[in-house]
């Protein structure tokens, strides 16, 4: 009877393994691709799916769609972005990489990832959710017979244009999120302090300038110009291709070996 206890205690101690720092980094990183895929998976439902579909719809039928799909998909996909943030922020903790990880070429990467991916963060709470409010609005207020709002069309466009953005920063940031464990390391040196800087620069500077284009702020909203690449998903989709090759061959001649 005791060797029975003794070998179900060994085993207790074992699965219990799973609340120390690995197991917790382990926990964090399989439900950080969880939420992660509910998140983009329904931000690509979006974007490939509803509102080509709603272009097609009759006024009545896309208002009804708004009130009764829309803004249940909105439910999921804004607080799915929650929790991959948060999960992503646990995997850091329970990892508690050393300083010098960062200046590796793994470090950059992952780093690199999560500057995009808190960008669309931003944006979905920062303008998708906030624009989407009054659009839904409008439409169930059309529905029950009520006057449409004006700005609801103006509001729906800063909406469609920052998740459009949300598409094309995507693709890159898959790139580096998933390229940090096997691809990006060795075959590249980040050992000089002024070519990470340079990298990092590079980064940032094409990100902000997208994002401000995305906000309106550079091209305004009307379609075609700088705007283009909102305007269908399939350009959408060419815009986010294009990135992935600008900023891999940018990590590449300023890093490589």
């Amino acid at each position: 009877m005791s060797g029975v206890v003794g070998v179900v205690g060994v085993e207790l101690a074992s699965a219990l393994n799973i609340v120390d720092r690995t197991g917790g980094a382990f926990v964090s990183r399989w439900a950080h691709v969880v939420v992660g895929i509910t998140w983009i998976g329904l931000l690509y439902y979006f974007n490939f799916v509803q509102v080509p579909a709603f272009a097609e719809m009759e006024a009545a039928a896309r208002n009804n769609a708004m009130d009764k799909i829309a803004w249940r998909a909105l439910w999921w996909f804004r607080w799915a972005a929650v929790l991959t943030v948060l999960t992503g922020l646990s995997i850091l903790i329970f990892q508690d990489q050393p300083g010098e990880y960062w200046k590796s070429p793994s470090g950059i990467s992952i780093a690199t990832g999560m500057l995009l991916a808190l960008i669309m963060f931003s944006n979905v709470w920062g303008v998708i959710w906030r624009k989407q409010q009054i659009v839904i609005a409008n439409a169930r207020n059309v529905q029950a017979g009520g006057e449409a709002d004006p700005a609801a069309a103006a509001q729906g466009r800063l909406a469609a244009m920052a998740s459009r953005q949300n598409t094309i920063f995507s693709f890159t940031m898959l790139l580096f999120m998933v390229g940090t464990g096997h691809f990006f390391g060795s075959q590249f040196d980040s050992s000089d302090s002024g070519k990470r800087i340079l990298f990092y620069v590079v980064a940032i500077v094409i990100a902000a300038l997208l994002e401000l284009n995305a906000l309106g702020i550079i091209g305004g909203t009307a379609p075609g110009k700088t705007n283009w690449m909102y305007d269908t998903h399939k350009n959408a989709l060419i815009a986010g291709g294009v990135l992935v090759v600008v900023y891999y061959l940018a990590f590449y001649l300023i890093l490589k070996v």
